[in-house]
């Protein structure tokens, strides 16, 4: 099984929405958040004129350009205020987070009400790998924009994850799926977040404990199934997938894994058997494809197993 990994930044990618090509790419959590219904936005940023070419530059992602309108003002108006608001929230949007850091924290010094400054600060935290200092102000957008519950809760768990603080994690993922934090469905939820972050040990601990709370869970054997291959326990990833297809016997993804377990196993007829099941059932996915070539190889038949990789 290809190690399962998602780094900080790997992770963001599947989330984002508009960045720069040379910033790092974030969770969509980072962009609904800084991006505030305008009733807030309102609120934080501040008025007048003497911004609006900046935000304007910004707006046309012409980052550099407006940093240094910010800067020119800065220069024109010492002390202007609001200043450092903008000239955080632009270095946040072209990807520079240390710096975003250092005007955002005055920004709050300026005014300790700004709830977009504290907001962009945490996402800023976290996007330059320090969690532990994220989490308070994440924890915080929590109570500023409903609409942004489920992505700051995402991003909240994560941080959790990375400072080894799994409950938490666990109640942050549980609001953000909408289930009780002590279900079942919150346990696999962590488990496979955790597992996502190469958390194994600890995966396999929550995965252990949906099963425990639920033992028709649907997905949760499958997990199960999933660590085990990953530590070469073939036995034991075998019985967790056929678990996880009485269960559920429609689920495609089970039986391409059960397949894998069989080819390790130089089973390649019962691996060739269920892979068709698994190609039946989800003909788009491209993994049960390249497992049949490589057992159709194994088999001798060459033929078929160009056919089946093509």
């Amino acid at each position: 099984m290809v190690k399962v990994h998602c780094s900080r930044i790997a992770l963001a990618v599947s989330l984002i929405g508009r960045w720069p090509a040379h910033a790092a790419e974030m969770p969509q959590a980072a962009q609904s958040a800084s991006a505030p219904d305008s009733s807030h936005a309102a609120q934080s940023q501040p008025p007048g004129a003497e911004f609006d070419e900046a935000r304007r530059l910004s707006q046309q992602d012409k980052y550099n350009e407006a940093i240094s309108a910010l800067h020119q003002l800065e220069s024109a108006h010492p002390g202007l205020k609001g200043l450092s608001h903008e000239l955080g929230a632009a270095y946040y949007k072209m990807g520079d987070y240390a710096t975003a850091i250092a005007f955002l924290k005055k920004a709050l010094e300026e005014n300790p009400a700004d709830s977009e400054a504290e907001q962009l600060l945490g996402l800023s935290y976290y996007l330059s790998q320090r969690p532990a200092e994220a989490i308070p102000k994440l924890e915080k957008m929590q109570t500023w924009y409903a609409s942004a519950n489920v992505d700051a809760s995402y991003i909240l768990g994560i941080c959790y994850i990375q400072t080894k603080d799994y409950p938490n994690a666990r109640k942050a993922f549980a609001k953000m799926f909408d289930v009780p934090a002590e279900s079942a469905a919150s346990y696999l939820f962590t488990a496979r977040m955790l597992l996502r972050q190469d958390f194994a040990p600890a995966a396999a601990e929550y995965a252990h404990k949906a099963v425990a709370l639920d033992p028709k869970l649907p997905l949760a054997h499958q997990l199960l199934g999933e660590l085990y291959l990953y530590h070469s326990q073939i036995e034991e990833a075998i019985t967790e997938f056929r678990k996880e297809l009485e269960i559920n016997p429609g689920n495609a993804a089970a039986y391409y894994k059960l397949a894998d377990g069989y080819s390790r196993q130089q089973k390649y007829d019962e691996a060739e058997r269920l892979l068709q099941r698994s190609i039946w059932l989800e003909s788009t996915s491209t993994g049960p494809y390249i497992l049949l070539g490589k057992v159709l190889q194994k088999k001798g038949e060459t033929e078929l197993a160009v056919r089946a990789l093509q």
